[in-house]
Order: C-alpha cells, then sequence, then structure tokens
C-alpha cells in the first residue's frame, strides 16, 4: 500500500543499550491518541493497511475470499465494500494523530421523517380544527404514526406515509452536535494536560517522576550508564510497524524503532 505523506509525531525513548529493548517511552497526547485509535480499526481496515499476507492466522483468507465473492452471491443491498473498507468511527482520531491516512468518518446527516399522505377535510383549518370523534376521523388516528423510511404502509389507513417532516433541532441540540463532530475533527481522546508512559507493550499510563523512578526499580536497572535516551519519529510507516506488531508483540517499542537485524550468511 502507498505511503501517505502525513505529519510525523515524536516519542522519547528509554532504551537499555545492553539489554538492547526499550524500557518505556515519554509520550504526548498525539501519540497516544494515535495508540488508542488503532483500538476502533475494523478487522478489514487492519488488514487493508498491513496486506493480506501480513496478517497472522486466517484473516487474511477470509479478506481475499470477499474480495474474489462474485456479486451474484451477495444479498441484495449488501455491498463488499462495508466489509473490505469500512467506515472508521472515533473520537480518538485528533487531526494530529491520524498517520494511517484513513478518511476522516462522513459528517452526520439530519434525520427525515415521514407520515401519513392522508389527510381528513377539516385539515386544512388547522391541526386540531377537525369536529369528528377521535374514534370516526381515521386521519386523526394516522397522526400518531411517523416513519423515517418513505413509501411504508400506514398502519391506520393503509396509504402509503410519504408527507416529509423537516425536524427542527434546539439550539442544545445543535451545540451537542457540533460538540461530537468537533471531538472526532480534532480534539482526540486524552487530556494534553499531562506527558503519558508507554511501555514497550503499548500499556499506557499518566507519566510521573515517581513512576518513572518505580519503573527503573521494576526493571532491576543497575548500570544507570547503560541507559539512552532516543528521540524516535512516528510517520505512516512507523504506525503501520506498530499496528502490526502490536497484533503479534510483547515488545512493539523494541521490535518497531530498535529492530534488530537479520544474522548475515556470510
Amino acid at each position: 500500500m502507498a505511503t501517505t505523506p502525513t505529519t510525523a509525531l515524536s516519542m522519547k525513548l528509554l532504551v537499555d543499550t545492553k539489554a538492547r529493548r526499550v524500557l518505556f517511552a515519554e509520550a504526548s497526547k498525539d501519540v497516544v491518541d494515535f495508540l488508542f485509535s488503532l483500538l476502533s480499526l475494523p478487522v478489514g481496515t487492519a488488514v487493508k493497511l498491513l496486506g493480506k499476507e501480513a496478517m497472522v492466522g486466517s484473516v487474511g483468507r477470509l479478506y481475499a475470499s470477499v474480495e474474489k465473492l462474485d456479486g451474484t452471491y451477495v444479498q441484495a443491498g449488501a455491498a463488499k465494500d462495508a466489509l473490505l473498507h469500512p467506515t472508521v468511527f472515533s473520537a480518538a482520531v485528533s487531526n494530529q494523530s491520524s498517520l494511517l491516512g484513513l478518511p476522516p468518518p462522513p459528517s452526520p446527516q439530519p434525520k427525515t421523517f415521514y407520515i401519513c399522505n392522508k389527510h381528513c377535510s377539516c385539515y386544512s383549518n388547522g391541526y386540531n380544527s377537525c369536529r369528528s370523534s377521535y374514534s370516526s376521523c381515521r386521519t386523526d388516528s394516522c397522526r400518531a404514526y411517523i416513519t423515517q423510511s418513505c413509501g411504508i404502509t400506514c398502519p391506520s389507513c393503509k396509504n402509503k406515509m410519504t408527507t416529509h417532516l423537516t425536524l427542527v433541532p434546539s439550539a442544545e441540540s445543535g451545540d451537542q452536535v457540533a460538540q461530537a463532530a468537533a471531538g472526532v475533527a480534532g480534539k482526540g481522546f486524552v487530556q494534553g494536560i499531562v506527558t503519558y508512559t508507554v511501555m514497550d507493550d503499548l500499556a499506557v499510563t499518566p507519566m510521573s517522576s515517581i513512576s518513572s523512578i518505580t519503573l527503573l526499580n521494576t526493571f532491576a536497572v543497575k548500570d544507570l550508564a547503560a541507559l539512552q535516551e532516543k528521540t524516535v519519529q512516528i510517520g505512516y510507516n512507523e504506525g503501520l510497524g506498530i499496528l502490526k506488531a502490536s497484533l503479534q508483540s510483547k515488545t512493539v517499542l523494541t521490535d518497531v524503532f530498535l529492530a534488530k537485524k537479520p544474522p548475515s550468511n556470510a
């Protein structure tokens, strides 16, 4: 899959140079947003990004089966693209953390409603102007039904429900929609008020000086001179590497940023 130019993120690694492993990393909000956004990826999107051959197990074969399936065998109204190219909805994806070049989710569309197209003779004089009793005016009972599918049969009079209604949102609901859209479009998932610790296995916690000292004790680091701070860039290729390694390994950061070269045959 061709690489997609994106703004690279940076992350500081604490490396044990003797053991050739990453102990932990210091990461910003945008890096953590990217890592958490991996949880929202549908399996089909992961296969599409990494390639069928790169998938562990049989998911790649399953993906290829859908690709090759003739349209004759697909249910009417179903689309293969819904499985092969699913839409990703996630508030964890921010403007700065969309490293994998995924398209943004579609904007929410206003809902459309329909009511029965039958009106009694006195309807034109006002919604509640009907002089008939409730039981004798069938149109009155028609007003009790509403649908989002144009052309559905009215349960009361059996006519088609094709009269369009326009939903007028309140100011409060409009603000909520705008806030939700902003969350998907740019805010991401975690707060940016702290720095985060990312372990080699991608466990994430808020960072503190005390937690860093505790981690060094946990790793039983005796030779502090062997520790080295390394700043790495996370672009499209590194993002794919993290996604792939996260499905296969518990030493993701070491595998991606300290990859050991295979021994030479010479």
